[in-house]
């Protein structure tokens, strides 16, 4: 059996003991809250500026860049292999015939391929409605997919091409010619590409989309 001492010695020692601060230990709960609240807004904050960063106007100008510079790429490439075959072959004339493919002038008086031929008025008024079209689905939100905006570069690229050829000249110069296909031209190939690109991407996404929603 303990002696008599032995047992009081716990109840002495506790007695002993500091008296708890309960006041300190709430206000210490509080700043740890606080810290803690600090932390998650400072986090907020650097993500809404990374946010801002990336929809900054430098950001904005970096994407319009690209845009303009597809666009003024296609029309540089497309005025200067027509200025070439202008300069180099009569109307009618073929420079390289291969089997299926030939390089041949022909002026086009109609819009692309040949079709709608000899409207030139009307094709200038659609070609402006067009490019203003291009404009606007430009700045419509669901256009800044880095993708989208290289393919309304290329048709805006294409679209000023054959209009300086009908403004200037009054018809188009074709000259690449697959023989069972009309001719084409550089700026031809930039719309039709620029216009395959968003179809396909708007397609793709919405498979996607359908494919995620019902799994």
């Amino acid at each position: 059996m303990l002696p008599l001492a032995d047992l009081l010695l716990p109840v002495a020692a506790i007695h002993s003991l500091p008296p708890l601060d309960v006041g300190a230990i709430i206000v210490e709960n509080q700043q740890g809250t606080c810290q803690a609240s600090r932390v998650t807004e400072g986090r907020a904050t650097l993500e809404n500026d990374e946010s801002r960063g990336r929809s900054s106007p430098w950001a904005r100008l970096r994407n319009d860049l690209l845009f303009f510079l597809i666009a003024a790429l296609v029309v540089a490439l497309d005025q200067l292999t027509k200025y070439a075959i202008r300069s180099n072959l009569l109307p009618g004339e073929t420079g390289i015939d291969w089997h299926f493919v030939r390089i041949i002038r022909v002026t086009n008086t109609g819009a692309a391929f040949g079709i709608l031929q000899g409207q030139g008025v009307f094709l200038i008024i659609t070609t402006l409605l067009g490019l203003a079209a291009i404009i606007i689905y430009y700045l419509y939100p669901p256009m800044e997919h880095g993708l989208l905006r290289l393919a309304l570069g290329l048709q805006l690229g294409g679209a000023v091409g054959n209009l300086t050829d009908r403004v200037r000249l009054g018809g188009v110069t074709d000259f690449i010619d697959f023989r069972y296909w009309p001719a084409f031209n550089v700026a031809d190939s930039a719309i039709v590409v620029g216009v395959a690109t968003v179809v396909g991407f708007f397609v793709l996404s919405e498979t996607l989309w359908q494919r995620e929603k019902t799994t």
